[in-house]
């Protein structure tokens, strides 16, 4: 096995370490993520089909403030990791603390909107309105602690820019157990439950959808501060000391990173919007499967993220060291580790689609459909994962205009524009939706694939650029 010192190779294992030492605790905090949401679901579905409505139809809005947020993060990541590659420590700690001034600002500017527009929100995304006031005081509830919500993500990401995965990960799954438990306290009223034959009395709020909220809300509260607190007691990341005035110096090339970052997920997001009203129209056992499948499907995109993460910090980590070597050897270990891990992933998702289906639905036509849907876009997961881990290391490097671009024309060029030719003038079904789905993701493999190989995106190529040749990468 070749070393570090520029040969080719395919496959370097003295870099597994490296890479898994990231990207372990990230998957496992998703796992913990993904089976959390799966208990919620079933807690707040055994209060109803209309308390399970009011506390999903603002999701689509989480997922665009949630997404914002992040983009800011992805600034943070790509400079904090860079100059950490290339020893400057104390610029590191200086972008840490401006990370701070970001959390305040964003935290303060997002409380505020969330909580003066609750009552518009579920108004905005149609829902009955049987449940619009339930709906609207659970967003109320769970975006009050909006500060301590945006300070766990920045601080996460920039935690994880200095290579320490495993701190956001465990006060995720503490986060995530608590709220567990809140939510069994607070949702449900005062019951009995049978224990190793026994009888045992139970206390419970009996909130219901509110109970949910609270839970939530406290969760994020005490998930919030503890990241905070253990931020600004690591030992080479922690802004203590540092000042927290602006700092155009690095301020502007963050956001400069941010701002595209954050156009992509706003787009993104009204995509998914876009794309669940379509099948909504499709008729009631098209959305249940999608909405099972989409839930199902969530737990095998674990090690993609997971290796997306490694590769964001791992890239910016070598291009600040101004290693080429290094990075290229990275980017051939990781692709090809994504690319095996995402094969395994479809490979269950493909066999284990049947009963998984059938956990969440009796329908025989839901789950045949569910079924069918999911088998599909499994011959897919490997494509997806190769197309995440270069978007990766592109934000790794700081580059997040033309991910920006290419997600677009995916989105948008593909699956909607798509997905309304198929079911509307064609009269099409779900297959074909997902038929969409799947070309969009191919498509995003291809143009990340092409882009990355033409090297022009890479700072540590910067000489053949400047002489207008092409700094072509290899896989």
């Amino acid at each position: 096995m070749d070393d570090l010192r520029g040969k080719k190779s395919i496959f370097d294992l003295s870099l597994l370490p490296t890479v898994f030492a990231l990207a372990g605790p990230a998957m496992l905090e998703m796992a913990v993520d993904t089976a959390v949401q799966y208990i919620d679901t079933a807690m707040v579905g055994a209060l109803g089909t209309e308390a399970t409505a009011a506390v999903g139809s603002t999701s689509t809005v989480n997922w665009l403030v949630g997404g914002t947020v992040m983009a800011f993060g992805v600034g943070f990541l790509s400079y904090i990791a860079q100059h950490l590659g290339a020893g400057e420590k104390e610029k590191a700690r200086q972008a840490a603390a401006q990370s701070v001034l970001a959390a305040l600002t964003l935290g303060v500017l997002f409380t505020a909107v969330t909580l003066l527009l609750s009552r518009r929100v579920p108004v905005w995304m149609q829902a009955d309105e049987a449940i619009r006031d339930t709906a609207a005081r659970y967003f109320f509830i769970v975006y009050l602690p909006m500060l301590f919500r945006t300070a766990r993500m920045i601080f996460g990401m920039v935690l994880r820019a200095a290579g320490d995965t495993k701190t956001p990960m465990r006060v995720g799954v503490g986060v995530n157990l608590l709220n567990v438990v809140l939510n069994f306290l607070l949702i449900y009223e005062p019951r009995s439950l049978v224990l190793f034959g026994r009888s045992v009395f139970v206390w419970g709020a009996g909130w219901g959808v509110i109970g949910a909220a609270a839970a939530s809300a406290v969760s994020y509260t005490v998930g919030g501060g503890l990241l905070t607190l253990l931020f600004f007691r690591h030992p080479v990341i922690s802004p203590r000391g540092c000042s927290l005035k602006p700092d155009k110096t690095v301020l502007l090339p963050c956001l400069r990173v941010s701002f595209p970052n954050m156009l992509q997920r706003f787009g993104t997001s009204l995509g998914y919007v876009a794309f669940a009203a379509m099948i909504n129209a499709l008729g009631p056992v098209s959305a249940a499967a999608h909405i099972i499948a989409n839930t199902v499907e969530s737990a095998f995109y674990i090690p993609g993220f997971g290796m997306m993460q490694a590769a964001a910090t791992l890239t910016g980590n070598a291009i600040g060291a101004r290693d080429l070597p290094r990075q290229k050897k990275l980017a051939r270990t990781i692709l090809l580790l994504e690319t095996v891990l995402m094969f395994v992933s479809g490979a269950l998702l493909f066999v284990l689609a049947p009963p998984l289906v059938r956990l969440f639905s009796k329908d025989a036509a839901v789950i045949a459909l569910g079924v069918t849907v999911l088998r599909m876009v499994a011959c897919s997961e490997p494509v997806f994962g190769v197309s995440i881990a270069l978007e990766g290391m592109l934000q790794g490097a700081g580059k997040t205009k033309m991910p920006f671009i290419i997600n677009m024309i995916g989105m948008w060029g593909v699956r909607i524009l798509g997905t309304w030719i198929c079911t509307v003038p064609l009269g099409l079904g779900l297959e074909a939706a997902w038929g969409c789905m799947i070309g969009h993701n191919i498509l995003l493999c291809l143009l990340f694939a092409i882009y990355y190989l033409r090297g022009n995106w890479n700072p540590l190529c910067e000489k053949q650029v400047n002489k207008g040749e092409a700094c072509h990468e290899s896989l």
